[in-house]
Formats: C-alpha cells, sequence, structure tokens
C-alpha cells in the first residue's frame, strides 16, 4: 500500500475545482442531523436527557478512564520525539515554502483559537475548587494551596497542547508536502490509502465535526455563563437562560461576520486584540496586587509542575476511590482537549505552512503554555491569597458560584469596575474567536476545497456558527455547566481512537520522507562521478559560462523562450532514453498561478510505472535582483528563474543558462537520488 500519494497527482493545480467550494454532503448531512437530534432531545425531555447523560459518563470515566490518560501522554512524548529527531528539519509544506504569519501574529491566533473563555473562568474557580476540595489530603490545608495551581496548570498545560501539535503537523504534513485536502481523513493516507475517499474518509471528518461541535459547544457554554455573570454585575442583566441565549445569539452573529472576513482579516486582528488587553489585564492584578506573593508562587508553580508532571501524567487514583474528581477535572479537561484537536488541528495547520515540524512544535508547546503560566499563575494564586487571608464568603462564592469567582476577585482591586468591565470585553473576544475559528474550520471539514489556502462558503460558515449556537442553547438547557463537561467527556471518546490511528499515519509517512533523504547521501557518488566524464576543454569553459549565469539577470519572457528552445528539448532526450530503457515517462507543460492574474509556465518530466512517480519539474519564477548587481534586461527590479521542483517541492536553485548536456546531468543526478530512495524504501 502507497505510504504517501503521487505528489503531482494531488497537486493544487491538477485538483484545482471550477467554480466556488462545494459541500461534502455526506459528512456535512450526517453532522447536522446530529447535531439537530441532541439539540432537540436536549430541549423536549432535558431530564431525560440529563438522565442519560449522566449514566453514560460514569461508565466511561469506569471503562475508558485510564485510555484517556495513556493516550494523552503518550501523544505529547510522540510530539515530543518527532521534534527532537531527524524528522523535525521536515517543513509542513514544500522545502520552498515560507512562513505566511509573523510569529507575534501566529502565536497570537494558535492561542486564542486554543482556549476560549473559559481559561478566565477556571483561572480562579480550578485552584479555588482544588484548595477547597481536593482529589486527595486535608482541604484548606498549606498543602491543598500548593496544589490548587499546579492542577490548574496541568489541566491548561502541554499535555493538551501535545494533542492540539499532533493533529496540526499532521494535517499540515498531509496537505502542503503530500498535497492532500485539509481534512482529517488525510492523515490516515498512509495506513487506509485510497479508502480515505469513501465511507471510511467520511466517517473520520464527521466524528471530527460532532467532536469539534461539543467541544466548542462546551467552551462557549462556560463562556456565556460567564459573561452573563459580567452583565449582570456592569448592566443588573438578569441572570438566566434567557440573557445566556441573548447573549448566544448575539456572539454568533459578530462570529459569522468575522468568519466570512476569512483568517487574514477577522480572526487574526481579533486574535491579537485579544491577546493584548488579557495581558494589560494580568498585569494590572499582578502589579496592584499583592506582586512579591505572586511573583514567588508563580516561580514555586512552575517548580511544582516540573517535578511532578511524570507522575501527574499517568496518575489515575486506583487506590484513592477519586473517580468523581477525575470526571470533573482531568478526565474532563483530556476528553475537551481531544474534541478540540481536530478543530483547533486544522486551524494550526491552516496557519502554519512553511514552519519545520522543530518550529511547529517549539511554538505549540512554549508560547501558549507560557501565557497559560503567566494568567493561571496570578489569578489563581491571587485567589489562594485572598482566602487565606481570611475572606472564607469568597471562597465560599468561588466554590458555589464558579462564574463569580473572578469578578469578585477583580472587584477587590483599584478601579474595580473598570477592572470588569475590561474582563467582560475580554471575554467576548475570546468567544468570538473560538466561535469564528470553530465554524471556519467546521465548515472546512464539510467542504471540497479547490486549496488548502481556499475557505469555505461563507453561507456555510454562517450555518455552523448558528448550529454551535443551538447545540449551546440545548445543552445549558440540559444542566448547565456540568451537563456540558459530561457531554465533552462522552463525545471526545469516538475521536480518541482517530488521534492513535493519526500518530501512526504520521509515523509511517515520515519514515519514507526520512528514507527519501537518505537517498540522497547514497547516490552523492554517482552524482560526483557523473562530473567527471566531461572532456578537459568543456570543463575549461564551464567556469565562464557559471560565471555568465550568475550575473545574467532575464526577464519572464526570455526564461520563457530558454524553457522551450533548451529545457523541453533535453528532456524529451530522456524521455526518448527512459523508453530504450523500458521506462515508461512523459513530458507535461502546463502554468501556475503566481497571484495578481500572473501565471507561469512550467515543462515536467515525469515517470508513470512507480508506485513513486519520478518528477523533475523546470517552472519559470520571479525572484527580485540581488543588490550585488548584474545584467537586467529594461529597467525592473525582479528577475526571472527557472527553478527546479521535485516530488518534496521546489527546491531553491535556478537552472537559467544550463546547457542541455548540463540540464540532462542534473536531471540525472536527480533520477539516481529517486532509484536510492526506491531500493531502500
Amino acid at each position: 500500500m502507497s505510504t504517501v500519494p503521487n505528489n503531482d497527482e494531488f497537486s493544487v493545480e491538477d485538483r484545482a475545482l471550477v467554480g466556488n467550494p462545494s459541500v461534502r454532503l455526506p459528512v456535512f448531512v450526517t453532522s447536522v442531523i446530529g447535531v439537530l437530534v441532541m439539540a432537540t432531545w436536549a430541549i423536549v425531555a432535558p431530564q431525560q436527557a440529563e438522565a442519560v447523560i449522566g449514566t453514560a459518563v460514569g461508565y466511561v470515566v469506569d471503562w475508558f478512564g485510564w485510555f484517556y490518560i495513556l493516550l494523552t501522554t503518550v501523544v505529547l512524548l510522540f510530539v515530543l520525539y518527532l521534534a527532537v529527531s531527524r524528522y523535525g528539519s521536515i517543513k509542513l509544506g514544500p522545502d520552498h515554502s515560507k512562513p505566511e504569519f509573523s510569529t507575534f501574529a501566529w502565536a497570537s491566533m494558535l492561542f486564542a483559537a486554543g482556549i476560549g473563555t473559559d481559561v478566565m473562568f477556571f483561572a480562579v474557580a480550578e485552584p479555588v475548587s482544588q484548595y477547597m476540595l481536593p482529589p486527595t489530603g486535608a482541604p484548606e490545608s498549606i498543602a491543598a494551596a500548593r496544589e490548587a495551581t499546579v492542577w490548574t496548570l496541568f489541566h491548561y498545560g502541554i499535555s493538551g497542547w501535545g494533542l492540539y501539535a499532533l493533529m496540526g503537523m499532521a494535517l499540515g504534513y498531509f496537505t502542503y508536502r503530500a498535497n492532500l485536502p485539509l481534512a482529517v481523513r488525510s492523515a490516515l493516507y498512509p495506513i487506509f490509502g485510497r479508502r480515505i475517499d469513501g465511507a471510511l474518509g467520511h466517517t473520520v471528518d464527521t466524528a471530527a465535526v460532532l467532536g469539534t461541535i461539543f467541544g466548542v459547544a462546551t467552551s462557549l457554554g462556560i463562556g456565556v455563563v460567564f459573561l452573563n455573570q459580567g452583565l449582570n454585575i456592569l448592566f443588573d442583566v438578569p441572570v438566566g437562560l434567557g440573557a445566556q441565549i441573548a447573549l448566544i445569539v448575539l456572539a454568533v452573529v459578530i462570529a459569522a461576520i468575522s468568519a466570512t472576513t476569512g483568517v487574514d482579516k477577522g480572526i487574526r486582528l481579533l486574535s491579537q486584540l485579544n491577546v493584548i488587553l488579557a495581558l494589560s489585564l494580568a498585569g494590572w492584578v499582578l502589579i496592584t496586587g499583592k506582586t512579591g506573593f505572586i511573583l514567588n508562587a508563580i516561580v514555586m508553580n512552575v517548580g511544582d509542575y516540573v517535578q511532578t508532571f511524570p507522575s501527574r501524567s499517568m496518575e489515575t487514583f486506583a487506590f484513592e476511590g477519586a473517580s468523581e474528581w477525575m470526571s470533573f477535572w482531568t478526565l474532563f479537561f483530556w476528553a475537551w482537549w481531544i474534541a478540540w484537536a481536530s478543530f483547533v488541528g486544522l486551524f494550526l495547520a491552516r496557519i502554519s505552512r512553511g514552519r519545520t515540524i522543530r518550529q511547529f512544535v517549539a511554538g505549540t508547546m512554549i508560547i501558549p503554555f507560557s501565557y497559560v503560566v503567566m494568567w493561571i499563575s496570578i489569578f489563581g494564586n491571587a485567589a489562594i491569597e485572598r482566602i487565606l487571608s481570611g475572606d472564607q464568603a469568597f471562597a465560599e462564592l468561588a466554590l458555589g458560584s464558579p462564574e463569580s469567582g473572578f469578578y469578585a476577585l477583580l472587584e477587590s482591586y483599584p478601579l474595580g469596575g473598570v477592572v470588569v468591565a475590561l474582563s467582560v470585553f475580554v471575554g467576548l473576544l475570546f468567544y468570538v474567536t473560538s466561535a469564528d475559528s470553530g465554524a471556519l474550520v467546521m465548515a472546512n471539514l464539510s467542504s471540497k476545497l479547490r486549496s488548502p489556502q481556499d475557505d469555505a462558503a461563507p453561507w456555510l460558515r454562517i450555518l455552523w456558527a448558528a448550529a454551535t449556537g443551538l447545540l449551546t442553547i440545548a445543552v445549558l438547557a440540559v444542566g448547565g455547566i456540568y451537563a456540558l463537561q459530561y457531554a465533552t467527556v462522552i463525545f471526545g471518546l469516538p475521536f480518541a481512537f482517530v488521534v492513535v490511528l493519526v500518530m501512526f499515519g504520521l509515523m509511517k509517512a515520515l519514515r519514507v520522507e526520512g528514507r527519501r533523504t537518505a537517498s540522497g547521501a547514497h547516490s552523492l557518488p554517482l552524482m560526483l562521478s557523473a562530473r567527471a566524464e566531461s572532456a578537459e576543454d568543456d570543463m575549461a569553459m564551464s567556469w565562464q559560462t557559471r560565471l555568465a549565469r550568475a550575473v545574467n539577470f532575464v526577464d519572464i519572457a526570455s526564461a520563457t523562450s530558454y524553457q522551450e528552445r533548451v529545457i523541453r528539448p533535453a528532456l524529451n532526450e530522456i524521455v526518448a532514453e527512459f523508453a530504450a530503457g523500458q521506462v515508461e515517462a512523459e513530458v507535461l507543460s502546463g502554468v501556475v498561478d503566481a497571484g495578481k492574474g500572473k501565471q507561469l509556465p512550467y515543462v515536467e518530466l515525469r515517470t508513470l510505472s512507480s508506485e513513486y512517480p519520478f518528477i523533475y519539474r523546470v517552472q519559470v519564477s520571479e525572484s527580485p535582483v540581488p543588490g550585488y548587481g548584474g545584467r537586467m534586461v529594461g529597467d525592473h527590479d525582479k528577475y526571472a528563474r527557472l527553478e527546479i521542483f521535485s516530488g518534496d517541492g521546489g527546491q531553491d536553485y535556478d537552472v537559467m543558462g544550463y546547457t542541455g548536456a548540463q540540464l540532462i546531468h542534473d536531471c540525472l543526478d536527480r533520477y539516481e537520488r529517486h532509484l536510492e530512495f526506491l531500493r531502500i524504501s
């Protein structure tokens, strides 16, 4: 079975669809029916739904709690291994690709998409809960105080981001390097091959959509309860389902508007604004509060987190009987991360083209977690300090009404009303960035896109934003936040098994990639021997030809003419010689879209008889004229190059000015490397 697809067969140019992206009906219809059935059931029979969900979550915790714990740990180790291994230098895209977004824009988007308003909710609610009701040990003790914030860091830490990193790198690799569709099914190609285009692929993508919408609905449900409480404090808005429905409708409208503007505009701008305002809010609490205590606690929290991380990662409380605590906390968070993994993974892949696996893993592990440590440590320790100072009323409020704890803490600081208002606005931005990112990804999952750079039709994104709002309302009607937590534990389970397959698929593909790289080193002596057979007089003048080529910059018309006069005949000679040796090959030509209405031609040699075809493409491209000068046709600041592209993407060198013989030798160098790859595969 093929481990990676024919790169050219799935190239963006060759598989471009005519017209707007179309709906992938099996995925779309099945997902919509599933959401409508669940929402209708919850609204019509809320008590029955609550009872069934409670029973189901008990079975999941008893039978699969260990699986959630083990899977999350294994995924993290797998991701870190890929980053430090020889595979870490592989790009999520062709070798010549460059990152589309700046580091700050990229970091802002991956954080805002990966964590929503819930990080504000749990930054106070969980540390207080872990202090008052710890899984083991004495409540309200110094040991419980020390453990409280560390448990929150653990639940929002690198374990969950490992799941995001796995899906992001897998989908980025198969989409931008193997040129498969930007869909979860693509990550399973090395295992199932062409079967991903049928019922199997539809099932996987449907599981991803359903897991995503329940994960996003959980976050938005927690967020809307949190925002409702903030608006009650500011404007005396009643706390209840009516106000929460109004907030959901308002947020869905904003999310739909943002989603239809695309990643480059709406999501990026909202994400950057969100991060800046959230940093300002945390900074105010740090500066105007017990600064020395909080800074000391942060250092201690990080130390405790690092020291106890291995044991926490495999902790199931098998002997303590803390199954209820596990279902509310660790298992809920791990299921939540898994449910969000396809959503955030696709979004991260969408914004991470051109970054290496090592850069991608480092970014997703370090940047968001640094933010999480800052945010949770500041607010969590501030809340614990207030309780330790004797404010038992605050402790009971934060424990009994978790959505109120965050605001109650802020009101005790200078300019409390202003700070609460800012926090409500930040929470709304978190809500919107999660909602519009989720709508975008679910729409893309249920569409046939022309290329990975394209997004689904605006109406489909609006529909998924509305569906998410409907499901959020339905689950809130069942049992509020606890029902959301239970539903996440249940609906995250099917996709957990897909995550296992994704690891196997990615590892299988990367091994082939490693053998392809190794084949280049093995074929180097053959390349050098080909150079040694030239006549001395040819070698004597080759350096002059080479120098002339290096300083002679031509325009597109000249490069295209050279492509037809020299390149095509040379490739035809190779094809003729291949035919004599019983190797099927052909010379193809076409154009690629260079943007702004400009199309650039290419000529390509491709073999036909192998599972892994040999591809040698000579493509016209444009590049700025180097500052060191040289001859240029006309008064232009760009010149044309004849760049080589292989199955791995652009090779970043120019063959403009090569003689026919030199081009043939260059092609044969790469062909010998390809044969070596086939030998060791």
